[in-house]
């Protein structure tokens, strides 16, 4: 399946983007961050990832002709667990919780109701972040008021994990095979191949080492910045490990709001 920037609302003009913001609109937002991704993938790799799983969910939605629009990535997160290692920009959890609500609330002022967190940094604390921030929204305004629904389709749940691959599923998958496969699907000049094809395979325990309060890859022995098995990577797992995202995040829309699915259906 081949994707665009077609459904992208930064590439529309205000009066395009005024005929599609509205209560029924479904608003994608790309979550990522900037950090290491071992020494075969670039600092981007979770924008590059979101943006992907956002946009084919975006393409989905309207071919069942619900009104979707991808929003500009968020590129950076909340991103502790990388330290030690160059490159990594991080936020404060309660600068990312503000940045979340003004997201939130200038979109509400012009009338969209519905917002869908595509995120694909997993580190604990910008999950809890995203999943606060969804509580706080998770029931309709009040008629004529600026509220904003959210929907968080939260890869670390179980039901969700699961259907994401057993390196996804086992946790050991920071810039391994599930995300060096939707890289090289997504963006294949980023990927430096020769490093790539040249790293063993990695388990550290990376799930249980931080439930038992690790704070860093180093700290769990990821001394390279990465875990599972980027070697075995391809980009056509990665193709359809981004139909399984935007088919789940479909799902979680369906679930929230079913009324917009019934309105196609019915028109």
């Amino acid at each position: 399946m081949k994707d665009t920037d077609e459904h992208d609302l930064a590439r529309l003009t205000w009066p395009e983007a005024r005929k599609r913001f509205h209560a029924d609109l479904v608003a994608l937002l790309p979550i990522g961050a900037t950090e290491p991704h071992g020494p075969h993938l670039p600092l981007d790799v979770d924008v590059t990832l979101s943006t992907a799983h956002a946009r084919r969910a975006a393409s989905l939605l309207q071919g069942l002709h619900v009104n979707a629009l991808v929003l500009p990535a968020l590129p950076y997160g909340v991103t502790f667990f990388t330290d030690g290692f160059e490159g990594r920009v991080s936020l404060r959890p309660g600068t990312m919780w503000s940045m979340l609500e003004d997201i939130c609330d200038s979109l509400a002022e012009q009338g969209v109701r519905r917002l869908v967190f595509c995120n694909a940094h997993m580190e604990p604390a910008q999950v809890k972040v995203l999943r606060g921030v969804a509580l706080d929204r998770e029931q309709p305004a009040p008629a004529g008021a600026q509220g904003m629904q959210i929907v968080f389709p939260d890869l670390t749940r179980r039901r969700n994990a699961e259907r994401l691959g057993e390196e996804f599923k086992s946790g050991e998958c920071h810039a391994g095979r599930y995300e060096s496969s939707l890289v090289l699907a997504f963006d294949p000049g980023g990927v430096r191949e020769e490093e790539r094809l040249a790293l063993p395979a990695l388990e550290v325990g990376l799930v249980e080492k931080m439930r038992g309060g690790a704070e860093s890859f180093l700290e769990v022995g990821a001394d390279a910045a990465y875990c599972g098995d980027p070697a075995r990577a391809s980009a056509e797992e990665g193709e359809a490990l981004c139909d399984e995202l935007a088919n789940l995040t479909v799902d979680a829309v369906r679930e929230a709001w079913p009324e917009l699915f019934e309105r196609s259906e019915s028109s």
